[in-house]
């Protein structure tokens, strides 16, 4: 029961997520950044040293940085990174929450929790397992091994069997966080509509695009992170062709992973999207494509960028993102 997972709300200042990883590693060497605004946290070799539990040095790490930074944070505290993630989800935000380290208690703790509650099964999987009767971990915990191999294939199976039971033999591996930008959508109220979530896609790609091509930084790889209703997230990253800043191609792996998701009923209630494994923009190679289409719509770029920068970011937007505001 010595992992700690620590989710800083509303913090969107990568400088900021910086200063926090530090202070997490004067509690201990096995911090695993998660960002771009969690982390993972191994204190099991600094109980000690502290004379502490647990719990009550996960008190003082979020005493500590509401103190110094005025964030509200939420610490979930179990034996392992996937039961410390779920238990930290467990409530309403801005707490320290303890699940004891003990097999009944973990069992009647994920016994009630939604399919998709567990790491790693979005929408897809959990209407798949809903649609054999598998609607809660505590069903999907009671089914055969070979049963959930039958439905999603032996890998995926033999995962899905051992997180239903809580567990986890991840390790902490201790990290920083690479090089990154993101950039969020908060709908005004939960969103079923697919079309306004792809009109908040774009307006994203959009808002991400300028403020790499700003920075002389392109994007190797994107990231995309839907959080529904129920606090419950999906999160898909996938490498770009060749690093980019250009918007079309950023809009289109977006466009692409949102697809892929298949959130014909999903309640969605946040979009984020982050640019990954950033480097300077001289240091990219580019393909040239010989599509008069393609460099017709980067010369448009260069031009609304140039009126951005003069007349402000409101100036020039996409027209299919023109209701969607980005914070």
């Amino acid at each position: 029961m010595n992992i700690l997972y620590i989710h800083f709300h509303d913090l969107q200042d990568e400088q900021l997520y910086s200063r926090l990883l530090t202070l997490l590693a004067e509690y201990t060497p096995l911090v695993q950044a998660l960002p771009p605004d969690a982390a993972l946290a191994d204190v099991s070799g600094s109980l000690r040293y502290f004379g502490t539990d647990a719990t009550a040095l996960a008190e003082r790490i979020r005493a500590r940085t509401g103190g110094l930074y005025g964030l509200r944070s939420t610490v979930g505290v179990a034996a392992n990174p996937l039961l410390a993630r779920m238990v930290a989800a467990d409530g309403p935000p801005s707490a320290v929450r303890t699940l004891p380290d003990d097999i009944d208690t973990v069992t009647a703790f994920l016994a009630k929790k939604p399919t998709a509650a567990l790491q790693g099964v979005g929408p897809a999987t959990a209407r798949t397992l809903s649609s054999y009767g598998l609607d809660s971990v505590g069903r999907i915990a009671a089914a055969p091994l070979g049963t959930l191999q039958r439905i999603l294939g032996v890998t995926a199976g033999r995962h899905l069997h051992d997180v239903a039971r809580g567990l986890d033999p991840t390790p902490v591996i201790p990290s920083a966080p690479p090089r990154s930008m993101s950039v969020e959508h908060h709908f005004t109220q939960d969103e079923l509509d697919r079309n306004r979530q792809r009109a908040a896609l774009l307006a994203l790609t959009d808002r991400l695009g300028l403020r790499l091509r700003g920075e002389s930084q392109v994007a190797c790889a994107l990231t995309l992170t839907i959080r529904y209703a129920d606090r419950s997230t999906t999160t898909r990253t996938r490498k770009l062709h060749e690093p980019t800043a250009h918007t079309r191609s950023l809009t289109a792996l977006a466009y692409d992973l949102h697809d892929r998701l298949a959130l014909q009923r999903a309640r969605v209630r946040t979009i984020s999207l982050r640019a990954e494994n950033l480097i300077a923009a001289e240091r990219a190679s580019r393909q040239l494509l010989f599509e008069p289409t393609d460099e017709k719509a980067r010369r448009l770029e260069a031009a609304a960028d140039r009126a951005r920068d003069r007349f402000g970011t409101e100036a020039v937007q996409p027209a299919g993102a023109a209701a969607i505001h980005v914070a």
